[in-house]
């Protein structure tokens, strides 16, 4: 249960370095022979600190043994080992380490690689030196087989080997040269609070300089004890702030559930590459190719690496991601699949020359090749998207020293921190919304060809409405991982930030398309549209195929699309969303002692603090509100007050349901003690709180349908079950009994299967039949008389009427007369005027023709059509019609 534990900022802080013995054999080296036989060390792990820091009383001891590992250091004595529950091999695994006391098992949080984390601090080597260098900081972000990440950042400080050490030697005083070698300090979180974290060991490093040797594991388990009193704050526009002397330090929070929390300037990326660059980089992660990023400061690799990852959203990368790798670990760019990796610049050459079909991407000139040539011969990103980001790309402001001009200098660091961190959120605001109409614009029309009842994707189709020259981008994209990702998200209806935006920059014409009944005919108002604009000519290309297949299903967020107009749409820059504003909540100073009941104090300030900021929004502001009670509830759980954290989570699930930790509370229920359940069953607001966690699991039991299809046509025999499945896949009809009728008119006898062939036949001749609907071509002065809305869906061949010769056209609402020559409009009937339909014969010479006359109630002739073998058809058809508008018309009365 420990995952379902409130967050907390600290997973752990490690420290790497060299051991005190190798430090002293290298220093009696130099000064015993002048120069070093080897400046590289090998790092080991020093110290290991994870919370808890602090012991309960034995009484209360629960919570501490829950969370399933200890805080030990690796130079402690096996005898200063206080007596503690040992954590299951589940929740946490040991280690032994020689430290100056002799072995010691050490047991660390069970997401840690201890084995690999040596080098990855130390990803050039662990030199000893003769000056002292500057500090340096770089990033890591390790993932486990599920895809879970874990954050790392990593501060290098040198230190003097000896300090003033000096020994006797041939009867003479004999002083050391003075070396330095360097110490990693690895402060390890779930969250990606990558600019948090670098202050944070800002602050520590103040004091390491001033500190001894022997004092720096004290210093190094008060900062981080510190650090595991932070609690992480929950999705929405609440940031948390806490004071580190001398910074404030603010945690940004998630926008959503769903998004992680962006704490780095998302512009780096801007300053590296040009914008065609970062296009040709992007369609390299889209479409899932070999990626390796090189740059000569290790800081770098990350923060952009961690940049483009979030500039793909909703698109998640799912293939190996390693954005440091270390000089030993070289080899995983050998490995056979799609990833994305980091490495030092110098060793480009190398990776060059020694690994094929990589794309290699220097961040440091912004250069973009492969392993084989310079040129990238990679299908690109469709252009007209390309364009619409590049233009966008123009108008950002990422020069802060520009932006500070016109404002007055600030006299105080925490000011000057604030106005930074205001303009860096506002400007990660405008990046993220220019990514993300890229990635609208790239994949808008996907959702045109879903079947959401049975999860299938027709890719084929999809495929024939791009432009030919965008065919292959898609064709690799559509085979990833990552699309197929996203189409689970597109099939499950997830409505998140590609999908809000998809609807609000749909123009009006494909909002007046997504409420007709059957979304796949161009409306009047589309028909003329095209003639407007620029590109009829490239309609052609994309007339093949153009249905598919939402069958109409749910149109509030059915996002269908013409494909017959541009994918693209351009928003007006004014009216861009501005980010919303955010409120900060300011965490109390830290105790001066983290004794046990220091802490205690601590979180009950932090709950009183809590309780007013509730008091002060109650009625105003419910959003905010519910992030107070989430926050709360998660400080009474850490400090064991169940039942006033049970009351908090339920004024949280009255408030805002979207935030309410359901994991949690399961964890507080299945913990509270026997007098604890007592209490909760007599009071009301608790127990229902409970019987809805209850349901809510049993609903996560059942495991919902995850699968995508893609649409294919069927290789054998088809039974009348799987005909119906097949027929509503590929998007001909829904209906169940409409779909019966047809498989009996296709198995006229037996046995009642349709051939593979024959429906291979059948769906090709419907695909022709859509395509000429698709193709309709009224005059304007047709269009003028019909309603914006309306689409035609059905167009006779040219005959022979009471009203002149021409092509009878049928919409949702009427009929009418297309009449040869001259063309022209006449009105035949609405369907609610219609009296009477039926099959009649009128003579030609010495012939019979069938034809359909038609009764309406506005005119007192009959209207005839000479339809020949259409007219049993049209007699269906226009009864059909018929008979759902008078059903139509008699339910609204």
């Amino acid at each position: 249960m420990a995952d379902h534990l409130p967050p907390v900022l600290l997973e752990a802080c490690v420290v790497v370095g060299a051991s005190n013995d190798k430090l002293r054999e290298i220093s009696q080296a130099i000064n015993n022979n002048g120069t070093p036989k080897h400046l590289l060390l090998e790092p080991e792990v020093l110290h290991v600190l994870a919370p808890p820091f602090v012991s309960k009383p034995q009484a209360e001891n629960e919570l501490v043994r829950s969370h399933g590992r200890r805080r030990r250091s690796f130079l402690r004595k096996k005898r200063e080992q206080p007596p503690s529950v040992a954590a299951t091999p589940s929740q946490a695994h040991h280690i032994s380490a020689d430290g100056r006391g002799g072995s010691v098992e050490v047991i660390v949080p069970k997401d840690i690689d201890l084995m690999a984390l040596p080098q990855l601090c130390f990803p050039g080597g662990l030199q000893v030196t003769k000056e002292e260098k500057d500090e340096q900081f770089h990033f890591l972000v390790f993932t486990d087989v599920f895809g879970n990440k874990t954050h790392g950042v990593v501060m290098q400080y040198y230190r003097p080997i000896l300090e003033e050490v000096s020994f006797f030697q041939n009867h003479g005083s004999f002083k050391f040269s003075k070396l330095f070698s360097a110490y990693s300090f690895c402060v390890i979180s779930k969250y990606p609070y990558f600019t948090a974290l670098k202050d944070c060991l800002s602050c520590l490093l103040i004091q390491l300089r001033t500190c001894r040797l022997s004092d720096m594991e004290e210093r190094v388990k008060e900062f981080a004890a510190k650090l595991a009193l932070v609690p992480i704050p929950p999705p929405g526009q609440l940031h948390l702030m806490f004071t580190l002397r001398p910074l404030t330090i603010v945690l940004p929070s998630q926008e959503d559930k769903d998004h992680p929390a962006i704490d780095l300037d998302l512009h780096l990326p801007f300053f590296c590459f040009r914008p065609q660059q970062l296009l040709q980089v992007l369609s390299c992660l889209l479409q899932e190719q070999r990626v390796v990023l090189f740059s000569a400061d290790w800081a770098r690799l990350t923060l952009v690496a961690e940049s483009l990852l979030l500039f793909l959203q909703p698109l998640s990368w799912q293939q190996p991601y390693v954005p440091v790798l270390a000089r030993g670990m070289l080899d995983f760019l050998m490995a056979p699949t799609a990833f994305l990796m980091g490495c030092h610049l110098s060793h480009f050459e190398e990776v060059a020359a020694e690994t094929d079909d990589l794309i290699l991407i220097n961040i440091d000139n912004g250069s973009v090749s492969t392993s084989c040539s310079e040129i990238v011969d990679l299908p690109e990103i469709p252009p007209a998207a390309a364009d619409c980001f590049t233009q966008r790309c123009l108008s950002l402001k990422i020069h802060f020293d520009l932006y500070q001009c016109c404002h007055a200098s600030c006299t105080d660091i925490s000011e000057q921190r604030a106005q930074r961190r205001t303009w860096q959120h506002n400007l990660n605001h405008e990046i993220q919304r220019i990514t993300l109409e890229l990635i609208v614009n790239i994949f808008r029309d996907v959702s045109c060809h879903l079947n959401y009842e049975h999860r299938v994707f027709n890719s084929e189709e999809f495929l024939k409405t791009r432009e030919p020259a965008e065919q292959l981008f898609y064709k690799m994209v559509l085979e990833t991982h990552i699309f197929h990702s996203f189409l689970k998200d597109r099939l499950n209806r997830k409505m998140d930030n590609f999908a809000r935006m998809e609807l609000s920059t749909r123009s009006e014409m494909q909002k007046m398309k997504g409420m007709v009944e059957i979304p796949r005919r161009p409306t009047m108002q589309e028909i003329q549209a095209r003639r407007k604009s620029s590109f009829t000519e490239s309609r052609l290309s994309k007339r093949l195929g153009t249905s598919l297949p939402n069958l109409g299903d749910d149109q509030t967020i059915s996002f269908q699309k013409s494909t017959l107009l541009t994918g693209i749409v351009i928003s007006d820059p004014a009216v861009r969303t501005l980010p919303k504003p955010v409120n900060v909540f300011k965490l109390p100073d830290f105790p001066a002692s983290l004794s046990f009941h220091s802490v205690q104090s601590y979180y009950s300030e932090l709950i009183q603090q809590l309780g007013k900021a509730i008091f002060s929004v109650q009625n105003e502001n419910p959003t905010l509100l519910a992030r107070f009670y989430y926050l709360r509830g998660f400080i009474n759980t850490l400090c064991s007050r169940r039942l006033d954290a049970l009351a908090d989570f339920q004024n949280l699930y009255k408030t805002d349901t979207a935030i309410f930790p359901t994991q949690l509370v399961t964890w507080l229920m299945d913990s509270l003690h026997r007098d604890e359940r007592q209490q909760a069953d007599r009071r009301p607001e608790l127990k229902r709180l409970i019987l809805k966690v209850k349901t809510e699991n049993e609903k996560l039991l059942v495991r919902p349908d995850d699968h995508v299809k893609k649409f294919k046509l069927p290789r054998k025999h088809l039974h009348q079950e799987e005909f119906v499945r097949c027929v509503q896949e590929c998007g001909i009809v829904k209906d169940v009994a409409t779909i019966h009728r047809l498989f009996d008119a296709l198995t006229d006898g037996q046995p009642k299967k349709v051939d593979p062939e024959l429906f291979k036949v059948f769906y090709t001749f419907w695909k022709e039949m859509e395509i000429e609907a698709q193709d309709v071509n009224l005059p304007s002065g047709v269009i003028d008389h019909l309603d914006n809305s309306e689409c035609v869906y059905k167009l006779s061949s040219c005959v022979k009427t009471s009203y002149g010769v021409g092509k009878i056209a049928m919409t949702q609402k009427r009929l009418f007369l297309l009449t040869e020559g001259r063309p022209g409009f006449l009105d035949i009937t609405k369907f609610r005027d219609i009296q009477e339909v039926k099959i009649a014969s009128a003579p030609f010479l010495l012939l019979r023709i069938p034809s359909l006359r038609i009764q309406t109630s506005r005119r007192p002739e009959v209207f005839e059509a000479n339809l020949k073998t259409e007219t049993e058809l049209w007699n269906l058809v226009v009864k059909e019609m018929w008979a759902g508008r008078k059903m139509a018309d008699q339910h609204k009365c």
